[in-house]
């Protein structure tokens, strides 16, 4: 196993719904030698897209790893005497927004991205969703502009809407040649040559060609702008640049242009066609060029638990094991498999790590490089590697594994909420055990995904990031875990919160023979601070009125209290309380005392401090054919939509809107009458907001219909 990292790429394939990710790994795959026969996603036979319902869709919903081998550099296929053997490990991401949990979690161990744009499309929704994910986790990244055979491709029109709509600096390093039906090559902008594809075999190999006659001034033009930009970023290439522009050498600009992009001040823009096999493998070679290697990064950050000091891990097989876990899956074969990006160190099959989640040792008795949902066991795994695991008893996503005798916490991964719950319940006697094994071992996979028992009504909910995400969740239940459910109706998952501050002194006391129970506290509650969310607690105590050891048991009643919402029983999304004053008594205080007079006094200061229900509201972008926009505006007006923007895209407006989820059920088929079926729609989850007075108190009183 032993590989030199400098030669290895972790990257993620990102990209809008349908903007051809499933089918450019594909081609990866075919290209790189990993698969001898072409896979379609049309047909249902691509490799990473392997569950029954990705095949039967034709969208992706889990992210597949895969590993495949690229030589590189080589001249028409063949190696050039530098060339050396790049490992890369490829997860292909959803694009549907309802699976953003995946491109998250992936994007979390990754060291680099390619992001895929529709040449007729260009930025859609999704993609600015992912883009924001990957600012997050400042992912350096490279854009592929594919489907350039189609009608209205158009590439410098997406890396203009790249450098506007994502706000990031988009250099083209490659123009197409020829469009639509006709783009048959490229000219790489680096080298300054064409290079034209073979259709006979794959477009396995190519020809050298001259640039073509109409295309020398554009050539010309755009090549001196990538250098300009590559000489703006390197000072020293900024001197020479203004000598002599002719003075840059190739190497030059390839090692300014790999630098700016591991900075993230440059995106370099490549194009091509995977469908019809074009382009992927000067992306390729672009990946091995500009994208980081795991020894790009110094080292990962961390957190000594025993200490809570910060720590760190080199990218280096002498530093002790360190690892994260990013993903739970279960595998009909093998169990529940962990997969895990090693950053430190090595980890040989069969030997313990800490997970410092637990605290517990736990035994890793097999290990698996993936490719898609077939497995290749291997001895051992060292840094920079990504694989899974098999063997353990108790890790979850987000995990830290490490050497026992060195723990560290790594920096774990933020979930959103899920928006929309469904009651659902076995439609056999015999199915209720198996329906709770099934529906804790897909939460354990899927943090998006809840299970709760509605106590009221004993009813079981799952919640989830959209219809779709449940309508997965419901057809696996019944072909991977064999159990039939009833669906009730659609449920949104609101929360509650305080608008105004209440002060509040609760004392309780309870006389029952023998020693009482006493508790007095003075606080004042209201809103949490701005983008506070949880409990924001704040202790103002002086001198010993109410005993420090006593403090911790009332954040303790508040928090509990919080799950239960004053009016409805909703959650509580945040809130703020500072604890002003208080008394106890020697004898009959006690811890749980005061646990229960905070949460007795939340209860009685909730109506003083204007709880109200809070609802999700959407971000709905809509594109439509322009006559059917009076229609489809006036139809989200009616579902208390808020326009917030219009725009044009390809010959169609484009409708921002934000809009309650409560009324966004079945939204789909409504936007198919109103638009003779020419208008498409995508929703996320974007915040939520105080519901008004009416749609409150009806979800008011079906809670306590429901009670």
């Amino acid at each position: 196993m032993a590989r030199d990292l400098k030669y290895t790429r972790n990257i993620g394939i990102a990209a809008h719904i349908d903007a051809g990710k499933t089918t450019t790994t594909e081609r990866i795959l075919f290209y790189s030698g990993k698969n001898h026969k072409l896979g379609e996603t049309h047909e249902g036979s691509a490799t990473t897209d392997w569950m029954e319902q990705e095949a039967e869709r034709g969208i992706t919903i889990t992210s597949a790893a895969v590993t495949v081998d690229w030589t590189f550099p080589t001249e028409q296929g063949k190696p050039l005497p530098d060339a050396k053997a790049y490992h890369f490990n490829i997860i292909d991401t959803p694009g549907h927004v309802d699976f953003t949990v995946e491109v998250n979690r992936s994007l979390r161990v990754l060291d680099g991205l390619v992001f895929l744009f529709s040449a007729v499309d260009g930025v859609e929704p999704q993609s600015e969703t992912n883009w924001r994910l990957a600012d997050n986790y400042k992912v350096p990244r490279l854009g592929f502009v594919n489907k350039m055979d189609r009608q209205g491709a158009n590439f410098l029109g997406v890396c203009q809407q790249v450098k506007d709509m994502l706000g990031s600096n988009a250099v083209p390093i490659v123009l197409p040649i020829g469009d639509e039906a006709d783009f048959k090559g490229v000219v790489d902008l680096v080298k300054n040559r064409a290079m034209v594809w073979h259709d006979d075999n794959y477009g396995m190999t190519f020809d050298i060609v001259d640039i073509p006659e109409n295309m020398v001034d554009d050539v010309k033009q755009y090549r001196a702008q990538l250098i300009e930009e590559v000489a703006a970023y390197d000072e020293d290439l900024l001197e020479k640049y203004m000598e002599d522009e002719n003075s840059i050498t190739e190497e030059e600009i390839n090692n300014a242009l790999r630098a700016a992009t591991l900075d993230m001040s440059i995106i370099p823009m490549t194009c091509g066609s995977s469908f019809k096999n074009k382009g992927v493998q000067f992306m390729l070679d672009a990946v091995c060029r500009y994208l980081p290697s795991p020894t790009d990064k110094e080292a990962i950050p961390g957190t000594d638990p025993k200490t809570d000091e910060p720590a760190s891990r080199k990218p280096s097989v002498d530093e002790p094991f360190a690892a994260l876990a990013f993903k739970i899956a279960t595998d009909p074969y093998v169990g529940r498999l962990a997969f895990f990006r090693a950053y430190s160190g090595g980890l040989d099959a069969g030997s313990y790590v800490l997970n410092t989640r637990s605290g517990n040792k736990e035994r890793i008795s097999r290990i698996f490089q993936m490719h898609a949902n077939k497995q290749e066991p291997i001895e051992r795994i060292e840094a920079g590697d990504i694989g899974a695991a098999v063997g353990f008893k108790d890790i979850k996503t987000g995990d830290t594994l490490c050497d026992e005798k060195n723990p560290i916490v790594l920096e774990s991964m933020d979930f959103p909420d899920p928006v929309i719950g469904i009651a659902v319940e076995p439609k056999t006697k015999a199915d209720v055990d198996k329906l709770g094994m099934a529906l804790a071992k897909l939460a354990e996979e899927d943090p998006t995904f809840q299970v709760k028992t509605d106590e009221a009504s004993g009813q079981t909910v799952i919640s989830g990031m959209g219809e779709l995400h449940l309508d997965i969740i419901v057809d696996r239940l019944k072909r991977e875990f064999k159990v039939e459910v009833n669906q009730g109706e659609p449920q949104v998952e609101y929360k509650e919160s305080f608008s105004k501050v209440a002060d509040h002194r609760e004392v309780y006391k309870k006389q029952s023979g023998g020693r009482g129970k006493f508790a007095d506290i003075i606080f004042e509650m209201g809103p949490a601070d701005e983008g506070k969310t949880g409990l924001e607690f704040i202790s103002e105590i002086k001198g010993g009125n109410v005993p420090k050891e006593f403090i911790p048991s009332i954040e303790k009643g508040f928090k509990a209290a919080m799950k239960n919402g004053p009016l409805a029983g909703f959650e509580m999304d945040s809130m703020k309380v500072i604890l002003k004053d208080g008394s106890f008594h020697p004898v009959d205080s006690d811890q749980l005392s005061f646990e229960l007079a905070a949460q007795l006094g939340y209860k009685a200061a909730a109506k003083a401090a204007g709880a109200q229900i809070l609802e999700p509201i959407m971000k709905l972008e809509v594109l439509t054919p322009e006559e059917n926009m009076g229609d489809i505006v006036g139809d989200l007006n009616r579902r208390r939509g808020q326009v917030s923007g219009m725009d044009d895209r390809n010959n169609s407006k484009v409708i921002k809107a934000l809009v309650p989820l409560a009324e966004m059920f079945g939204y789909v088929t409504s936007l198919r009458t109103l638009s003779s079926g020419r208008a498409t729609s995508t929703m996320e989850f974007d915040h939520y907001a105080p519901a008004p007075a009416n749609i409150a108190e009806a979800v008011i009183e079906k809670a306590k219909g429901n009670a």
